[in-house]
């Protein structure tokens, strides 16, 4: 998507504040009139101080152009001065000075004041956006990215557009109408001047661009190198163990400082040729004005301009206020195209394909009544076969086990269940109807899930119990927590139900994380309970105390199993053994020693082990 397109999406998160938006206008054109006249009152000044004698006694029509504004301003302070005196005319030009310089503050500030409210709901509402599409785009999505990388886009990718491009947003508004504005006062003055310098101007304009054009292409390598470095700082830290096992932490050092070296490089880079703008306007601009004095003075000098000095010198003090909004203008491009590299990763995450999508008209699933079928699925994952035509029928309250080495596709058959990825072919059906026409919500919350890795927040123990459960009661956590064999080891937590478990639950043991899992999926009370190894990993005795657990879970649900020990499923209705992607054998444990195939040889291993 171009630079372009990504920009008014920018803009339409802009939309819904244009109550916002419109108040800033307003005030910055009230500022932008009060600076006007602040600056229009040097002419009276001047005629007061140099031609005191030259009075304007004859009040003139009013007209919104500048020689009939400037005119009823110079009538009224000869009033005054054929009144009072010209040291009453001093005071009151000065009076009027103070106001309006008051005034345009004020309005200036209520300008910025609105425009916060803006800038900070934009923000608020790109990251919403950015965190509910990472919730939603599949595991699939993950597996190509590094976690690092995504962390990276939502975090500093969204403070680099508030800082490139939302925090510009007042400039974007401000500086091309005040620019118009002061432009409109300087034809009123003297179009033939005026038409010089709109000549002159988009020389320098141009010059700048050209510089600007680059700096998108710098700032996207730099937000990629970045992502890179936090992407090496996550795996850092999750292999910790790993590193300090291996001495590698010189490697590990090597390897950090060489990607923070490359992103230092292009940072320096990229912020010198952006600090290069103000310079570079500046010096442009001292050129322009000079031209401008020079042309201006043979113009008053060969008296072919109506032009007085006074106007001509509040001429060019004007003309010096638009320096200021032009090179904030041009700041605010630079910062743009350094925003806008960001703003293209952000829309990368936000345009991913929702592999997995829900049908407009996606039928309501209120409850599992009577079978999970697996009608002749199969499933490719980068042209690779991972499911091979597999049909299976799983009545409701049985348990059905899956068995076989790693990588035979028994995680894969799970997760296709609960619609964490979708078949290539084939279907799964619960109740006789395809899983696709539900909903992904109702589906997926008639499953409770205990995997090998217990998945646990840095929370409390009983918010992490109840988690998904707006309305769980202390009674209802405790009951569960009874069920996992959880209670116990709870109760003599410093804080019982309210200890924090640390990030993942590293505060626990494997088995007292496992059983907290096995609580969450007990509170839950599904009628489908998917368990992806969930005693692998676990010692002799905390094995016996989560199987324990899991028997209660059990009883009367329909429970997929995947086992790595044989020896904890021998009590399931059906054991399918799965070789790259296939079922190869299928029946109970008697059934399938008696066969003396794929399923004894693994027992007989594991027997042996």
């Amino acid at each position: 998507m171009s630079k372009r397109q990504n920009f008014r999406r920018i803009l339409h998160y802009i939309k819904p504040y244009w109550f916002s938006v419109m108040m800033n206008i307003v005030f910055n054109i009230l500022s932008i009139v009060f600076s006007l006249f602040s600056f229009s009152m040097i002419v009276p000044f001047l005629n007061l101080l140099f031609n005191p004698e030259n009075l304007t006694t004859v009040k003139p029509e009013f007209a919104l152009d500048t020689d009939a504004l400037l005119g009823m301003l110079d009538y009224y302070v000869s009033y005054i001065i054929i009144a009072k005196g010209q040291a009453a005319a001093l005071v009151f030009i000065c009076i009027l000075l103070v106001v309006a310089f008051f005034l345009r503050n004020i309005t200036t500030y209520f300008a910025l004041y609105f425009m916060v409210g803006a800038r900070a709901g934009t923000l608020r509402d790109i990251r919403n956006d950015l965190y509910r599409k990472i919730m939603i785009l599949p595991l699939s999505f993950y597996s190509k990215h590094k976690k690092g990388d995504i962390m990276a886009r939502i975090t500093t990718d969204v403070v680099e557009i508030e800082v490139s491009i939302i925090s510009y947003l007042d400039v974007f508004i401000k500086s091309p109408l005040t620019i118009i504005a002061y432009l409109a006062y300087m034809l009123g003055v003297s179009w033939r001047l005026t038409l010089f310098v709109l000549i002159l101007l988009p020389i320098g304009g141009l010059i700048i661009g050209k510089i600007g054009k680059s700096l998108k292409k710098d700032s996207l390598e730099g937000q990629n190198r970045f992502a890179g470095m936090l992407a090496t700082i996550e795996e850092s830290i999750g292999g910790l163990r790993i590193i300090k096992a291996f001495n590698a932490i010189d490697y590990s050092c090597e390897k950090f400082g060489e990607q923070n070296e490359k992103y230092t490089g292009i940072l320096k880079f990229v912020n010198r040729k952006r600090d290069l703008s103000s310079p570079m306007s500046e010096f442009l601009s001292s050129i322009i004005i000079s031209i401008v004095l020079w042309f201006g003075s043979t113009l008053i000098l060969s008296g072919n301009s109506a032009i007085t000095a006074a106007n001509f010198i509040a001429y060019i003090v004007v003309f010096s206020q638009i320096i200021s909004p032009a090179k904030s203008f041009t700041q605010g491009f630079y910062s743009l195209q350094k925003g806008m590299a960001s703003a293209d990763r952000i829309f990368e995450v936000l345009d991913a394909e929702e592999v997995i999508v829900e049908k407009p008209d996606a039928l309501l699933l209120p409850d599992f009544k009577d079978s999970i079928v697996y009608d002749d699925v199969s499933f490719h994952y980068n042209e690779n076969d991972v499911l091979k035509n597999v049909s299976v029928t799983i009545p409701k309250g049985r348990m059905i086990a899956l068995v076989g080495e790693s990588g035979g596709g028994k995680s894969t058959m799970v997760d296709l269940l609960p619609r964490f990825y979708d078949v290539s072919k084939g279907s799964i059906k619960i109740d006789g109807i395809d899983i696709r026409d539900f909903r992904i919500c109702d589906v997926r919350g008639l499953m409770g899930i205990v995997s090998q890795e217990s998945i646990l927040f840095n929370d409390t123990v009983f918010n992490n119990i109840a988690f998904g459960l707006e309305h769980a009661t202390r009674e209802d956590v405790i009951e569960a927590a009874k069920i996992a064999n959880a209670h116990d080891f709870i109760m003599e937590m410093e804080n019982g139900y309210d200890t924090l478990i640390g990030d993942r639950g590293m505060n626990l043991s494997g088995g007292q994380r496992q059983r907290i899992s096995i609580a969450r999926a007990v509170l839950k009370n599904p009628p489908i309970l998917i368990l992806d190894e969930a005693t692998s990993s676990l010692d002799t005795e905390s094995e016996r105390l989560v199987q324990e657990a899991l028997a209660k879970v059990m009883t009367n649900r329909t429970s997929i199993v995947i086992a790595h020990r044989l020896s904890t499923i021998q009590n399931a209705d059906e054991i399918l053994v799965m070789v790259k992607g296939q079922i190869v054998e299928r029946g109970k444990h008697e059934e399938l020693i008696e066969k003396g195939g794929v399923y004894k040889r693994l027992t007989d291993l594991q027997s042996f082990n």
